[in-house]
């Protein structure tokens, strides 16, 4: 579904990224890690089309990222930024429709009947006690299943998340978290997720890309990729790796240095 081929970008002169190559297939849910300026958001943005790349190539469902019209490339791939949602002052409801440019004549008409296609992702979001309620008045949690939707409602095949969890407490990551988990199973969308959290990543995602200085580190299943001596390379610090008891899968503790 997705391939990067000798990947580069640069700007002023400082490169970001540097000769990534991976694949994506279709269905899977690949997680991209790194610290704070690894690349990791310029690669969300290089695979949604809203910056260029210098050099190598982006293929998405067998067609390069530039070849697409806008909405085209809307019909393929949905993404889920960090601010995601409009000004103040729509409703819920109203957002959610935004999510149909798409599938919109030169009237702002939508060419198929959509409502029950955005009836079921408000089932699916648990947003149906806040349709007719405005942004304002919605907690951080309520905004990114609203922010969620809009992208959903687009019937994507390819789902983009850059840092979906940030700024939400541990029970909207977690519930956010399972709500793409299942969509994603359902649809066989194809999903790309930019995270910080890497247990989280190890979790929900069936394989991995690390990143560090814009340099591809490692590309594989969560255990081959959560190791202690990657981790420490990378983010420079000595965890202790556990299995997860449930899902015998890495989870990473801490260890602080105390005097």
């Amino acid at each position: 579904m997705i391939q990067v081929k000798g990947l580069r970008k640069s700007y002023q002169a400082t490169p970001v990224l540097r000769d990534l190559t991976f694949e994506v297939a279709k269905g899977e849910f690949f997680g991209v890690i790194g610290p704070n300026g690894s690349g990791k958001s310029t690669l969300c943005k290089l695979l949604s089309g809203v910056v260029g790349l210098d050099a190598g190539e982006i293929i998405l469902d067998g067609k390069e990222v530039g070849g697409y019209s806008r909405k085209e490339l809307a019909r393929l791939l949905a993404v889920l930024e960090q601010e995601a949602l409009p000004p103040v002052g729509f409703l819920v409801r109203e957002v959610l429709e935004m999510g149909r440019f798409p599938y919109q004549n030169w009237l702002g008409e939508d060419t198929e009947d959509a409502q029950p296609l955005i009836d079921e992702i408000v089932h699916l979001l648990r947003l149906e006690d806040l349709e007719q309620r405005s942004l304002e008045h919605l907690s951080g949690g309520e905004k990114q299943r609203v922010a969620l939707g809009k992208a959903l409602v687009q019937k994507p095949r390819i789902l983009l998340l850059d840092e979906p969890t940030t700024y939400l407490d541990i029970g909207y990551q977690i519930q956010l978290m399972d709500i793409v988990r299942s969509w994603q199973k359902t649809t066989q969308v194809t999903v790309v997720a930019v995270l910080h959290d890497l247990n989280l990543a190890s979790l929900y995602c069936d394989r991995i890309l690390m990143l560090n200085q814009g340099r591809q580190i490692g590309v594989g299943t969560p255990e081959q990729i959560l190791r202690s001596g990657l981790i420490e390379e990378v983010y420079g610090v000595r965890p202790i790796i556990l299995e997860h008891p449930v899902h015998h899968l890495p989870q990473i503790m801490l260890q602080s240095v105390r005097p």
